[in-house]
């Protein structure tokens, strides 16, 4: 079977890899489509996201869905041939994180096509991955693989929107509108949030922002944009540049809460802190996701606009177009790999 594996910076490889066997407790899935995460992008062209660091080849991709193969001793879940989705997480389950309901920030926990630990955790853009039986969850009716393949972003965008509060008649600021961008969008308008502001400097990422949803796009490159608002509510930063940052805390109203979404460069970031005590801002990370997933899958079947957010689907042999297509902002949003 051929598997996308990264080797360091620039270095992306699909290579035949072994065809894997379940353990106890495990379930085989047979990969159907993968979606081409920021963090696969970041492995590709930095060796590395934020402070987690390649020192290994690893199987990228955690962003997938397929059909169930088999299962090993002692597991159970949808029988197979069963359409499914992968939670990529699997958390300790007995940390303080865990105890205290928070597995999405478990200190131990293992995430598919991961450098957060060493030995580093493979992915699953393979044509066939393992994973503990009980991460599968069986499609909602009228739901198909090809959409259901942005379940894990929209886990991601589902959580943050929620970190940020009651949003349901507010004004929520979204900074940055690639694909998680854009997907925050979509989980604050379900949340029921009245109006939606997106900041981007590429104006074909902003049009994605508004098939999302978005009722105001603003180009971040331009003061003079009419669509500037003059305060919002609460504000998501999606975008993971200090610049994105600075904007949410000067225009969250006082007292608003600002979601820090975006995964910032490795080291420190200057910000305005200042604002953050003088007006009682609430600066909130958002890490992951936990039960959003099913959350996610719910919301995928309902409604059929998100399959225009899918841009592309492109074999598992031509890998490195889709990576490159997935980095060129101006002709994509989510790119999809098929296997």
């Amino acid at each position: 079977m051929l598997g996308c594996v990264i080797h360091g910076a620039g270095d992306l490889r699909v290579e035949e890899l072994a065809p894997p066997q379940p353990g106890p407790g495990e379930a085989l899935v047979a990969v159907r489509y993968g979606g081409v995460c920021g963090s696969d992008l970041h492995y590709w062209r930095h060796g590395g996201v934020g402070d987690f660091r390649l020192r290994e080849p690893m199987v990228l991709g955690h962003e997938v869905v397929g059909t169930v193969v088999s299962y090993g001793p002692g597991a159970t879940g949808p029988a197979p041939g069963t359409a499914v989705a992968v939670h990529p997480a699997t958390p300790c389950g007995v940390c303080p994180e865990c105890a205290d309901g928070r597995a999405n920030v478990c200190r131990d926990t293992r995430y598919l096509g991961s450098a957060a630990r060493f030995p580093h955790v493979q992915g699953g853009f393979a044509g066939q991955v393992v994973v503990p039986s009980g991460q599968l969850r069986a499609l909602p009716d009228g739901l198909g693989l090809r959409r259901a393949a942005l379940a894990e972003p929209l886990s991601v965008a589902l959580h943050a929107v929620r970190r940020a509060g009651r949003v349901a008649g507010r004004h929520v600021l979204v900074t940055g509108a690639g694909p998680i961008g854009c997907l925050v969008v979509a989980a604050a308008k379900a949340a029921g949030a009245a109006r939606v502001t997106v900041t981007d400097l590429v104006p074909e990422a902003l049009g994605y922002a508004a098939v999302a949803g978005a009722d105001t796009l603003v180009r971040a490159d331009d003061p003079d944009d009419p669509g500037w608002p003059a305060e919002v509510d609460a504000a998501v930063e999606a975008s993971g540049v200090a610049a994105g940052l600075d904007t949410c805390l000067r225009l969250v109203r006082r007292g608003g809460v600002v979601v820090q979404l975006g995964m910032l460069p490795a080291g420190r970031t200057p910000f305005a802190g200042n604002l953050v005590v003088s007006r009682e801002i609430e600066l909130r990370g958002a890490f992951r996701f936990g039960a959003e997933f099913d959350d996610a899958l719910r919301l995928l079947a309902a409604r059929g606009e998100f399959d225009g957010l899918v841009s592309a689907v492109v074999p598992v042999e031509e890998a490195a177009s889709a990576f490159a297509l997935a980095c060129d902002r101006g002709r994509s949003c989510k790119v999809l790999l098929e296997f």
